[in-house]
């Protein structure tokens, strides 16, 4: 056996592989680097059209997916290994992770009919999925919220869109609902009229429609009133606390004997502070 022949080809074939592994790491490189850059021009034509910011990402996202896949794809073809061979076990592959993560595959579906029928946008404050929050980002399989007491939550696509939905940011105005117990023996009329002219004092309180005061039931305790001012979802939380004083000073009065001060909300979910 000739030694210096064989150790010759180990040389020569030790040296193609090397360079070829160094082509694959600068394709890899130079791809990566003209990704970013395409993604980006991508995102900035988007911006120049001002697309939302909910679509803006999510093309983004889904841009840099495809051409990184792309990117592998070509990588493989340069060692030689045949594309349609890669294809065919992509497609088997794909397949296979289908039938494993259909949990996946319906959050990506859901994230692109959310997309499409823009139930609510980034920066809208919804709930949810069980959550309450602002969105921040609309992904490919999972939707972000921060929450009120500000803390970063992510919410599957599909469970977003097979729920309910509550966007509390599309209407210029929502309605505090509140409740307040008065004596039997005191004037539901005078107290009516009292609390009315209160809470049209309230700082943030909307003018129209008027705050609502009225009867809503009845206790053995005497009659429930219904307190109702309308503001705008971001005062929400100072309108709800002020009408609260507002209701406590008023039924503290001397002119209402007997009556009970806690307020009770009905609502099952708050708006933002």
């Amino acid at each position: 056996m000739n030694w210096n022949s064989l150790l010759q080809l180990l040389q020569e074939k030790a040296t193609t592989v090397g360079l070829q592994i160094l082509g694959a790491i600068v394709l890899y490189i130079v791809g990566r680097w003209l990704i970013s850059l395409v993604v980006g021009a991508v995102q900035r034509v988007l911006t120049k059209q001002r697309v939302e910011p909910t679509v803006l990402r999510f093309a983004g996202n889904t841009l840099s997916v495809i051409l990184n896949i792309t990117l592998v794809v070509a990588i493989l073809g340069y060692f030689g290994v045949q594309t349609t061979t890669f294809a065919a076990l992509i497609a088997a592959a794909g397949l296979a992770v289908g039938t494993a993560w259909a949990g996946l595959l319906a959050n990506f579906a859901a994230g692109a009919f959310l997309l499409v029928l823009r139930p609510f946008k980034v920066g809208d404050f919804i709930y949810a999925g069980g959550v309450t929050g602002t969105v921040q980002e609309i992904g490919l399989f999972v939707t972000t919220f921060d929450t009120p007491d500000n803390v970063r939550t992510f919410v599957g696509n599909n469970k977003i869109f097979s729920d309910t939905i509550q966007n509390f940011t599309v209407n210029p105005f929502r309605r505090v609902e509140l409740t307040a117990q008065i004596s039997g023996a005191a004037d539901p009329q005078l107290a009516i009229s009292r609390i009315k002219d209160r809470i049209a004092k309230i700082a943030n309180v909307a003018p129209a429609p008027a705050p609502s005061v009225t009867i809503l039931t009845f206790t053995p305790f005497g009659p429930v009133l219904a307190v109702r001012p309308y503001c705008h979802n971001d005062n929400y939380w100072q309108v709800y606390f002020d009408t609260n004083l507002a209701i406590r000073e008023v039924l503290g009065d001397s002119a209402f004997p007997g009556a009970t001060y806690p307020v009770t909300m009905h609502q099952a979910r708050a708006a933002a502070v």
